[in-house]
């Protein structure tokens, strides 16, 4: 519960249906897609403009609790949760695109617009929004902003900090500051790129200044089936190597593909496959059909044993759609999952790929994966159920230990599902204390009262700005 003086402030700023105090509305927001990490919120409170934002944030703000930003909670690092009792600023409501400048192909538009709905608005342009997480159909963008989400497109297209151009901001003393903007040179340091990625521990991002890009001329997409995961690891590097640069290059195990298909998403894979590769070109007309033919035959190589061409685009839906629905499967394993998200070389992935199946069979643990091959950036699916405390256990041991085996391949701890509550620990794996009081001196220029989402990110212990 939060304070009677609080509960009047949120009130007045924003109406009374958009403060929730019930604890049963608040069991909604105890995860974010991470369910492994549950912590029950003191309040939530869902403005709708800036200046309903700079209210919600002075008032709590006053009340000394911690204030965690939230957009549609798909995230999977627990970054979206109250750790420390705090009260949660959601941005669902604040979902309207502001104005959409086909000429200067840019948008502006609030954190709560989803991002599958900005492509949508843009299309009649012959224009779209890049970055694709695969939950583009619920997630917004300002949790995109908030994480530097990539998405399967990123591989040639880059992740949300390529399309940001200017932010409004909300800090936590409720002071608004404006970082870059169309047709303004960065003076000095680039603080909109520091704030892009900072999982809502700088401030809240109330406006957003996007780029968007034409619609690609034409489209190929591929589907090459493997009997050896690390067989499609290989093939990944290969077309790589060979000068080609597909849009997205996506790899869906065998434990993967069989919960798929016994699921409502079914995509008609093999289930008797250990890998599928789904291989996208897109651009001009001209020369696409060849690197396809490159790609495919590079796939058989290393071992595919079927490559498919999709035919038109309902035939690419299809093929895309074990890949985009493949955590909305992972339920009919088990009841929790645990995703990890780290990123490694590509030429290390057969090495990785076969290093984690060996950590899952040890520990006795499922582990499913399902990932962005291109960039190497893996994402191990450790499938369990919370309320088994010794299997608990298990998972986090294993979950270290796959950590460890892709930051020693020359990786790191996360490519686009940010640190969050989950992967804090972590951190001193990737950087000295040096470096993290370093981090911790950033993020208390922005926050100097440690309010602002705190408990994620950075290990608990710094010397940042002592004496």
């Amino acid at each position: 519960m939060i304070p009677d003086a609080l509960h009047r402030d949120l009130t007045t700023a924003c109406g009374p249906d958009a403060v929730i105090v019930d604890e049963d509305r608040l069991l909604v927001y105890e995860s974010d897609g991470l369910t492994a990490h549950r912590h029950r919120p003191a309040a939530v409170v869902l403005p709708r403009t800036t200046e309903e934002v700079q209210a919600v944030v002075r008032a709590i703000s006053r009340a000394g609790l911690p204030i965690v930003p939230r957009g549609a909670g798909t995230g999977l690092s627990g970054g979206a949760v109250a750790v420390r009792g705090g009260v949660i600023v959601g941005t669902a409501r604040m979902n309207r695109i502001l104005v959409l400048d086909a000429v200067n192909r840019r948008a502006l538009l609030q954190p709560g617009v989803i991002n599958a709905h900005l492509s949508e608005a843009a299309r009649p342009h012959g224009l779209y929004y890049a970055p694709d997480p695969s939950s583009q159909t619920t997630c917004t963008i300002g949790g995109n902003v908030a994480e530097n989400s990539g998405g399967p497109h990123c591989l040639k297209y880059g992740v949300t900090s390529r399309y940001v151009r200017g932010l409004s901001v909300v800090l936590s003393d409720g002071s608004v500051v404006s970082l870059g903007g169309m047709g303004r040179e960065q003076d000095g340091y680039d603080l909109l790129g520091l704030f892009v990625g900072s999982e809502g521990c700088f401030g809240i991002a109330t406006e957003v200044e996007v780029e968007l890009l034409p619609i690609p001329e034409t489209v190929r997409t591929l589907l090459a089936i493997f009997d050896e995961l690390e067989s499609a690891g290989q093939a990944v590097s290969d077309i790589i190597g060979a000068g080609l640069l597909p849009a997205a290059m996506e790899i869906i195990d065998g434990e993967t593909i069989r919960a798929v298909e016994d699921s409502v998403f079914a995509a008609g894979y093999p289930t008797d496959a250990e890998a599928a590769l789904v291989i996208e070109f897109d651009g001009p007309e001209a020369g696409i059909d060849d690197d396809a033919r490159r790609a495919a035959s590079l796939c058989e190589e290393t071992g595919a044993r079927e490559v498919r061409l999709a035919r038109d685009e309902e035939e690419r839906l299809a093929l895309w759609k074990g890949r985009k629905k493949a955590f909305g499967a992972m339920g009919r394993i088990a009841p929790d999952l645990l995703v990890q998200d780290a990123t490694v070389p590509r030429t290390a992935l057969p090495r990785i790929l076969a290093g984690i199946q060996t950590i899952g069979r040890r520990y006795g643990l499922t582990v499913a994966n399902v990932f962005h091959a291109g960039d190497g950036n893996l994402h191990p699916n450790i499938l369990f159920d919370r309320r088994d405390a010794e299997e608990l256990a298990r998972v986090e041991r294993a979950s270290k230990e796959i950590m460890e085996l892709c930051v020693e391949a020359g990786g790191t701890i996360t490519g686009e599902h940010g640190v969050g509550l989950d992967k804090r620990d972590y951190m001193p794996l990737v950087y000295g204390p040096d470096e993290l009081d370093a981090l911790w001196g950033v993020r208390r220029s922005f926050d100097p009262d440690g309010l602002m989402n705190p408990g994620k990110v950075l290990p608990d212990v710094s010397t940042a700005g002592t004496t």
